[in-house]
C-alpha cells in the first residue's frame, strides 16, 4: 500500500531521547515533517499552537502521561490521528486509549516497519473518511437541489420553482402561488415558511372556500364580545394567531369582494379591525396566498378587486401541472412508495415497467395529489414484491391505451416493457435539455456512454 507522506506532520511525544532520535530518523526517512516533545504537557502546548497529522505518544511519561494527555488534548486534537505506545501495555490500556480518542495502539519495543505499518493504516482510514465525507456533502448537495421542504422534483422546470421559493424565504414578501388543483401549492407555502426566519412562529393555513361567507370575516379578523349574538368572549382571529409568523390563503380566488377589502388593509397598513371593534390593531404576519383561477380573469369579470391583485402579485410562483413534468413521476412514484410501505408495514420493493409505462402515459388531471393515491391504493392491494399494472386504478390503465402502448402492444414481457420505458424517458430527457447529450444523462441517472448506446440501440432521432 502506497501512502503519500510528503507535508505530513507527525508529533512524537515520548521522554526518552533515545526513541524519539530513532523515531525522527525512520519517519524521516519516510518522507514526514517531524516534532518531538518530552512530556504530555509539552505535547499539549505545541498542538494547542500547531496542527500535526499524527501524534504518536508515550503513555508512562513524567509530568503528563499519554492518558492524561490524550483527555487533556480532546478540544485540540482535531483531525489529527493519535497512535499509543507503551512498554507497559496491555489490553485493557489499549482499549482505554482507544475510549480517548487513540486511533491504534503498539508495544514497545517494536520495529521501525510497526510504527510505519500503523501510520499507513491510519493514512488509509484517513483516506476513506475523506472519501465519505466528500460523497455525503455531495448527496446532501444533490438532495438539496432536488429537495424543498416536503417536496421532490429533478425536472427544470421545479428546480426554478425552488430556487424562487429559496429567494421568497428570506424575506417576508407577499408571495402568490398559482397552480392546478394537487400540484404542492401548500407545501410551497410550507416550504417558504419553514425555510425563513418566522419558521419559530406559527404558519395559519385557511382555505377561503371552505369556511361560509357569513362566518369568514370573523374568522379571519376575529371579534369583540358582544358583537353579534352568540359573541360570548372576544376572539382574535387567524390572523392574529398567524402574528410574527405566517397567513397561508389558499383559494384566495373565493374570497368574497367585502373581504377582499379588508384583506387589501391588512397587505398595506398591517391593521386588522375585529368585527365589533372600534379601533384598529397592529398585525405582523406574513401573507402567502395561493389560487387555481387566473385572478386575472377574475379582475376582469369583476369578482376580484384589482388593487388587491397587485398587491398580491409581488412575487409569484407558478407550478407546473404533473403532465408538463413527466420526468418527476418516477421519483415521486418510488417516494410514495417508500412512504406507504412504511406506513402499511409493507415490502413492495419496486415498480413494474409496465406500471412505470402507463404512469408515465397517463395526464394526472389531479396532479401529485392524484399520483399520491394511486399509489396509495396500489401497494395497498399488492402481495408482490413488485407494483404491477393490474394494481393502479382504471383510469390510469386507460391513459395508457390511450397512447397506443397497452399490453395488447408490448405483450407481456417485462424486457419489452422496459425497453419501451427507457426509450420513452431518453426522447423526454433529449426533448427536456434541447438535445444535451451530457445534460440529458444526468437527468437520467446514467453515464454518458451509456446513454449515447442506448440512443443508437433504440434509434432516437436527435
Amino acid at each position: 500500500m502506497q501512502i503519500e507522506t510528503a507535508g505530513k506532520r507527525i508529533l512524537v511525544i515520548d521522554d526518552e531521547a533515545n526513541m524519539g532520535h530513532m523515531l525522527a530518523a525512520v519517519l524521516k526517512k519516510a518522507g514526514y515533517s517531524v516534532e518531538a516533545a518530552l512530556d504530555g504537557k509539552a505535547g499539549l502546548e505545541r498542538i494547542s499552537r500547531e496542527r500535526y497529522d499524527y501524534i504518536l505518544c508515550d503513555i508512562k511519561m513524567p509530568v503528563m502521561g499519554g492518558m492524561e494527555f490524550l483527555r487533556a488534548a480532546a478540544d485540540h486534537i482535531g483531525r489529527s490521528t493519535v497512535i499509543m505506545m507503551s512498554a507497559y501495555g496491555s489490553i485493557d490500556t489499549a482499549i482505554e486509549a482507544m475510549k480517548q480518542g487513540a486511533y491504534d495502539y503498539i508495544s514497545k519495543p517494536f520495529k521501525p516497519d510497526e510504527v510505519l505499518l500503523a501510520l499507513r493504516k491510519a493514512e488509509e482510514r484517513e483516506r476513506l473518511k475523506r472519501e465519505n465525507r466528500q460523497l455525503r456533502a455531495r448527496i446532501q448537495e444533490i438532495e438539496k437541489d432536488y429537495v424543498f421542504g416536503a417536496m421532490i422534483a429533478r425536472s427544470q422546470a421545479m428546480q426554478s420553482v425552488f430556487t424562487l421559493a429559496q429567494k421568497a424565504a428570506r424575506y417576508s414578501t407577499t408571495v402568490l402561488i398559482l397552480g392546478e388543483s394537487g400540484t404542492g401549492k401548500e407545501l410551497i407555502a410550507r416550504g417558504i415558511h419553514s425555510e425563513g426566519e418566522r419558521a419559530r412562529m406559527p404558519l395559519v393555513p385557511v382555505n377561503c372556500g371552505g369556511i361560509p361567507e357569513t362566518l369568514l370575516e370573523s374568522e379571519l379578523f376575529g371579534y369583540k364580545k358582544g358583537a353579534f349574538t352568540g359573541a360570548d368572549r372576544d376572539k382574535k382571529g387567524l390572523f392574529k394567531e398567524a402574528d410574527g409568523g405566517t397567513i397561508f390563503l389558499d383559494e384566495i380566488g373565493e374570497l368574497p369582494l367585502a373581504l377582499q377589502v379588508k384583506l387589501l388593509r391588512v397587505l398595506q397598513e398591517s391593521e386588522l379591525r375585529p368585527v365589533g371593534e372600534s379601533r384598529a390593531m397592529h398585525v405582523d404576519a406574513r401573507v402567502i396566498a395561493a389560487t387555481a383561477k387566473s385572478l386575472e380573469e377574475e379582475v376582469k369579470k369583476g369578482r376580484f378587486r384589482e388593487d388587491l391583485f397587485y398587491r398580491l402579485n409581488v412575487l409569484t410562483i407558478r407550478l407546473p401541472p404533473l403532465r408538463e413534468r413527466p420526468e418527476d413521476i418516477p421519483h415521486l412514484a418510488r417516494w410514495f412508495l417508500q412512504r406507504f410501505n412504511a406506513k402499511m408495514n409493507k415490502q413492495v420493493a419496486d415498480i413494474s415497467p409496465g406500471a412505470l409505462s402507463l404512469l408515465l402515459d397517463y395526464a394526472w388531471p389531479g396532479n401529485v395529489r392524484e399520483l399520491e393515491n394511486a399509489i396509495e391504493r396500489a401497494v395497498l392491494l399488492a402481495e408482490e414484491r413488485v407494483l404491477l399494472p393490474e394494481h393502479l386504478p382504471v383510469e390510469v390503465g386507460a391513459g395508457r391505451k390511450a397512447a397506443g402502448c397497452d399490453v395488447g402492444t408490448t405483450g407481456l414481457s417485462l424486457k419489452t416493457a422496459q425497453r419501451e420505458t427507457e426509450r420513452r424517458l431518453i426522447t423526454r430527457a433529449l426533448e427536456e435539455t434541447g438535445g444535451n447529450r451530457t445534460q440529458a444523462s444526468r437527468l437520467l441517472e446514467i453515464s454518458h456512454p451509456s446513454l449515447l448506446t442506448k440512443i443508437k440501440a433504440y434509434n432516437i432521432p436527435l
